[in-house]
C-alpha cells in the first residue's frame, strides 16, 4: 500500500506538471484559426503521454486503426477514466468529441476544448441539448471529423455495463454514416474517480465497422454485442 501511494502521488504530480505547463507554454495557438489549434493540441497532448510512459510507468497500444473510415465517422467509445479523454486527438484525426459542457469551465482545459471543435452539450436541457449536439455533429460531419460519443454517457468500471443513451443512435440515424466500436481497459490501471493509479499498458481496440443505413435498433444491438464482449476480452474478465 506504501509503494502505491508513493507511485500514485508521483505520478499524479508529474501527469498534472506536465499538463499545465504544455496547456500554459501553448497559449498562444488559441489566438489562431481552429487548425493550428488542433495542431498545438496534439503537441500538448502528445508531449503529456511520453511524460506519462517513461516517467510515470503508464503506456499505451492500439489496434484496429484499419477499422476507422476514411471521412466522417462515428466513433462509438466505452469510458472508464479520464485517460482517454487525454487521448483520442493522438489516436484520431482532428475528432469532435461529444463532452458535457460543465467541462468547458475548467481552466485552460475548457478553453482548449471549446476551439479545438468539440461538442459541448447541457445535459439538463433535454431535447434543445440534443438538437444543439445535432447541429455541431452535422457541421463535423461535413468536414470530414470523426465524432466521438460515450454511448454510455458517463464512465464506468471495467466489467460494469451501463444502459445505453439515446444520443449514438440519434446521431446514426441522423448523419447516416458508420459507427465504429472502441473498446478498452484504462480503468484497470486508471480507475474512476481516484486518485490511485497503476503502472502498466493500456489496450485500446477499434473493431469492425458498422454500416450506415441499418435501422437504428439493429445498429444498437450490433453495437452491444460487440463493444460489451471486446471491453470484458481487454479487461481479462
Amino acid at each position: 500500500m506504501t509503494m502505491r501511494l508513493i507511485y500514485s502521488i508521483w505520478f499524479n504530480l508529474v501527469f498534472y506538471a506536465a499538463n499545465i505547463i504544455m496547456s500554459s507554454a501553448l497559449m498562444w495557438s488559441l489566438l489562431l484559426p481552429r487548425r493550428y489549434i488542433v495542431r498545438a493540441v496534439g503537441v500538448w497532448l502528445g508531449t503529456v503521454a511520453v511524460v506519462e510512459k517513461y516517467l510515470g510507468g503508464i503506456s499505451y497500444e492500439v489496434k484496429g486503426t484499419e477499422n476507422i473510415p476514411q471521412g466522417a465517422c462515428i466513433i462509438a467509445a466505452k469510458h472508464q477514466s479520464e485517460w482517454e479523454t487525454f487521448k483520442l486527438h493522438l489516436m484520431l484525426k482532428d475528432p469532435a468529441i461529444v463532452l458535457k459542457r460543465e467541462l468547458l469551465r475548467i481552466p485552460l482545459i475548457g478553453w482548449y476544448m471549446s476551439m479545438s471543435g468539440s461538442i459541448a452539450i447541457d445535459r439538463s436541457s433535454g431535447a434543445k441539448a440534443l438538437l444543439g449536439m445535432m447541429q455541431a455533429a452535422k457541421r463535423a460531419a461535413k468536414e470530414g471529423r470523426p465524432i466521438v460519443i460515450f454511448p454510455e454517457g458517463t464512465r464506468a468500471a471495467p466489467g460494469e455495463s451501463r444502459p445505453y443513451k439515446s444520443g449514438v443512435s440519434a446521431l446514426y440515424s441522423e448523419l447516416n454514416i458508420p459507427v465504429v466500436p472502441m473498446a478498452l481497459n484504462s480503468g484497470l490501471l486508471w480507475p474512476k474517480n481516484s486518485f490511485f493509479k497503476k503502472p502498466g499498458k493500456i489496450s485500446v481496440e477499434f473493431l469492425a465497422p458498422i454500416p450506415a443505413g441499418l435501422p437504428k435498433e439493429e445498429m444498437m444491438q450490433k453495437l452491444k454485442e460487440g463493444l460489451e464482449p471486446a471491453a470484458m476480452r481487454l479487461a481479462g474478465l
